[in-house]
């Protein structure tokens, strides 16, 4: 197993590039050097600068490698597919640019989801002529960054969207061959979701090319579910503490790592509210004291 540890903008609270509580991205940039990142994801479409002369420079000045970039979108809803599709080609570029290789595609937050977020049996899943029209625009997107970009892409699981729960993770990947799809494992939204990433895994290891790295508060996710508290109201809450701290087993995610001589990059990413009463610098700091004592660094 080799590990390298990066971090994301989401960790700074960055969910949206047009949020007016945004750090500025330099400040992301400067505080993930501060804390002994080698690597950063470039967060949401339009918050890091476009332009590769201004955010390249700023890069190599912090030792800094971009690692990859998520496009959080709604696959779901075939009205913004013109504008999925945009977002996607840009991303691409953006991530050309700069030598990244890692496309995660997520689909984003739904309203018809929102309410049943954890709760696999109530949850709503697309059928049908729906379904198969999902399933279409998301491997369009991979085919358009495996084979004109020759991006990594992967399919990450996320609250109160169209994949979240482990079996519409694994209609997807039954659905797109995968050498154009693999899996971006999030630990926390495993977790949220109520499967097992280690499991999970353990299970499909050959198409699992990049980790996120999360860790979950129980309390905290057991009253966001039960009273079917917004996601991002869990976040700022307090939903993803430091690792170490919650329910991850990092311990046998490490064996699992090992045992199937994981290669790559793994992503720490810390949602919370942007201007959340606790540090960023010293939990990014303290993520990855965490990793490095743990032989995950």
């Amino acid at each position: 197993m080799q590990l390298s540890i990066g971090n994301a903008p989401c960790s700074w609270g960055v969910e949206f590039a047009d949020d007016p509580r945004n750090p500025a991205w330099t400040h992301v940039l400067n505080e993930a050097k501060a804390a002994g990142y080698t690597g950063i994801e470039l967060g949401p479409l339009g918050y890091m600068p476009e332009d590769p002369a201004i955010l390249g420079p700023a890069l190599q000045k912090r030792d800094l490698t971009l690692i990859g970039g998520v496009l959080f979108r709604p696959f779901h809803d075939p009205a913004q597919w013109d504008a999925v599709r945009d977002a996607a080609l840009r991303t691409c570029r953006a991530l050309k640019a700069h030598q990244a290789k890692r496309l995660v595609l997520i689909d984003s937050i739904s309203p018809r989801r929102a309410p049943t977020a954890g709760r696999s049996a109530e949850a709503e899943r697309l059928r049908g002529a729906d379904r198969a029209g999902f399933l279409k625009r998301i491997e369009a997107v991979a085919r358009l960054g495996t084979e004109e970009f020759g991006l990594q892409v992967t399919m990450h699981a996320h609250a109160a969207g169209f994949v979240e729960f482990e079996d519409e993770l694994e209609d997807v990947l039954a659905a797109i061959e995968p050498a154009l799809l693999g899996v971006c494992l999030d630990t926390g939204h495993c977790e949220y979701a109520g499967f097992d990433p280690v499991a999970f895994y353990r299970k499909h290891s050959e198409r699992i090319t990049y980790l996120h790295f999360k860790d979950v508060d129980s309390a905290v996710r057991r009253r966001a579910i039960e009273s079917r508290t917004g996601f991002y109201d869990a976040c700022a809450a307090g939903l993803f503490c430091n690792l170490g701290e919650g329910v991850v087993d990092f311990r046998a995610l490490k064996a699992a790592l090992i045992a199937a001589n994981f290669t790559g990059w793994a992503t720490i990413e810390q949602d919370r509210d942007p201007k959340g009463e606790r540090s960023t610098l010293a939990d990014a700091t303290a993520n990855l004291k965490f990793l490095k004592k743990n032989g995950l660094a």
